[in-house]
């Protein structure tokens, strides 16, 4: 796909999600952070449960790394690999005291040293706390990016970040992750994606194979008089 098909693309995106926005709930750059951490492998829905009690509880690092690794570990109990976060959220609290006064860095490459922070997560805490430039790639996107033929089904998330980074502008960079999220959580799901009424289907690499396989079900519309 050019770059000028791709924005082409974008824009028709921009159109049916113009308010596309991070949906994780958060106060500042360090909830963000936990937030973020704690939606690997999870829905942001989920996660907004379980934070709306977390978030009146746990303020600061410090209030993290008072309580035993037994009690947060029930306090989030109902998000997936709830133990590993858990260890691994005292883990970052206590860096972040130690080293950081306490202070969300506002630095990717930093932010990855903590630990339980992978690049997506550090590109979602720098782009929507700190408005910097950068485009996280999560399932979404990388579904999206590879069913429209942008890139290859073999290319792993860093390479799905390289190629949208090249071929969109980099003040867009974070509006335009938040739209392919939107675009790929809403309207091109993983199970029964809206091919039938997609404006990107003439685009669509992948939803041209379904259409040959007779996967799509086009919708009969009845004029009543």
């Amino acid at each position: 796909m050019s770059k000028k098909e791709w924005l082409a693309c974008l824009e028709e995106m921009d159109a049916m999600f113009p308010d596309a926005h991070c949906e994780l709930v958060h106060r500042n750059p360090f909830d963000l952070l936990i937030a973020t951490l704690l939606s690997a492998q999870c829905t942001d829905k989920l996660v907004n449960r379980v934070t709306a009690d977390l978030f009146q509880k746990y303020h600061t690092p410090e209030d993290y790394v008072s309580v035993s690794l037994e009690e947060l570990q029930q306090d989030i109990r109902s998000i997936g690999l709830f133990r590993n976060k858990a260890k691994n959220i005292q883990a970052l609290s206590q860096i972040l005291i130690d080293e950081q006064g306490g202070i969300v860095p506002a630095d990717r490459d930093l932010l990855m040293t903590l630990p339980g922070v992978g690049r997506k997560t550090a590109n979602v805490v720098v782009s929507v706390a700190f408005g910097i430039p950068a485009l996280a790639v999560d399932t979404h996107v990388e579904r999206v990016a590879k069913r429209l033929g942008l890139n290859r089904w073999k290319d792993n998330p860093l390479q799905v970040e390289e190629t949208i980074m090249k071929k969109t502008p980099a003040d867009d960079w974070s509006k335009t992750h938040h739209q392919i999220i939107f675009f790929g959580r809403y309207h091109c799901k993983s199970q029964n994606p809206g091919c039938h009424i997609c404006p990107l289907f003439d685009r669509c690499r992948e939803g041209q194979k379904r259409e040959k396989k007779g996967l799509i079900k086009h919708e009969i519309v009845t004029e009543v008089n």
